[in-house]
């Protein structure tokens, strides 16, 4: 799919479901932290060298996609694609940090 497709299908599943209402900035915001700590949770005491198995790698997944979710709603809400914010962002990193790096 590509990000057109993403962004149709969740709006379509948010406006079935009448909760356009609840997407401003703020809440969006909020319920973006909340979900990616649901990402730290799983990683929460555990072994940084212990691989996940096949059940926490699908609720891993789970957790990134719903903190994506939120993350595109919220580049919509501004009006930005988000791979030209990512864009702009890594050349900007590149402008700040060694070894700078041609971009073409």
């Amino acid at each position: 799919m590509d990000y057109d497709q993403i962004l149709e299908l969740l709006k379509k599943f948010r406006d079935q479901r009448g909760w356009t209402k609840f997407h401003n900035l703020k809440d969006l915001a909020i319920s973006t932290n909340l979900e990616a700590s649901e990402v730290l949770e799983i990683f929460q005491w555990r072994d940084a060298n212990k691989p996940l198995n096949a059940t926490e790698k699908k609720h891993l997944q789970d957790e990134l996609a719903d903190t994506m979710i939120y993350l595109i709603y919220m580049f919509d809400k501004l009006g930005v694609d988000p791979g030209d914010a990512i864009k702009e962002k890594v050349q900007y990193n590149q402008s700040r940090h060694w070894p700078k790096i041609d971009q073409k």
